[in-house]
């Protein structure tokens, strides 16, 4: 028997309960026959007011994934997308392998996390190598993320860490503030501009951006559910979201 609006495919998608833009952002994406089922990983609207505080809260986060993985398996979706991005670049390409080992070893299900899709759309651009990376997080975790690039080959020339001060003030961000963030990242000696956050309202800006900056700008949450529609053989290209959705 098929899900008779599943019927191309489920996705369990997991994100931070105080996450509000991802779930938008991926329904958006949803093309006809695939449905996305929610699943909130319980996250205090912590304070993020320095390095040590932020990376606590991320690491919350972490901690209390699985349940979450648990909560979303009970509607048997055949796969997962992770709607969350900061613990997918700590400790590099390790522990992003390691991050995919422990929910799909829970779940029994595979899954698209945010740093090797991010990863596989710049493969998919080709000739990229040089890159510029935008974040809501501060320094400490834009380490682990440049770490992540890094280890994957690409050379993170600069980045910028917005330093929200807390998860739900990442939604707040204008469109103003991340369009002159771009404009400060942008330079010849770079061949595209990653945006890491997924409470970070980006996936048309990027799309925008990329016709004005004539390079590629992903955004995470379009990176990711490319990923998950990709490696589940959904090939529908659509407009509104950048080449990677609409050529790739």
């Amino acid at each position: 028997m098929t899900d008779t609006q599943g019927w191309r495919a489920k996705f369990g998608v997991l994100g931070p309960s105080t996450n509000t833009i991802v779930q938008p952002d991926f329904d958006a994406m949803r093309p006809r026959g695939v449905t996305n089922h929610y699943s909130r990983i319980f996250t205090p609207n912590a304070k993020a007011v320095s390095n040590e505080s932020s990376r606590a809260g991320t690491e919350v986060i972490a901690g209390n994934t699985l349940e979450a993985v648990r909560s979303v398996m009970t509607c048997e979706p055949n796969y997962l997308v992770m709607g969350m991005s900061a613990v997918t670049f700590f400790d590099g390409v390790k522990g992003a392998d390691k991050f995919v080992r422990q929910v799909e070893d829970e779940a029994g299900v595979r899954i698209s996390i945010g740093s090797h899709a991010c990863a596989a759309a710049l493969n998919r651009y080709g000739n990229i190598k040089r890159i510029a990376v935008l974040t809501p997080y501060w320094p400490a975790i834009n380490a682990e993320v440049k770490r992540y690039f890094n280890d994957m080959g690409f050379d993170v020339v600069r980045d910028v860490a917005l330093q929200c001060r807390s998860w739900i003030a990442i939604a707040e961000v204008t469109t103003e503030t991340l369009r002159h963030t771009l404009r400060s990242l942008d330079g010849d000696d770079i061949d595209a501009i990653v945006q890491v956050g997924t409470n970070l309202s980006m996936v048309r800006l990027a799309a925008a951006a990329e016709m004005w900056l004539g390079k590629p700008v992903i955004a995470i949450n379009t990176a990711t559910y490319w990923h998950a529609l990709r490696a589940n053989g959904i090939n529908d290209q659509m407009d509104g979201f950048g080449r990677l959705l609409s050529d790739f």
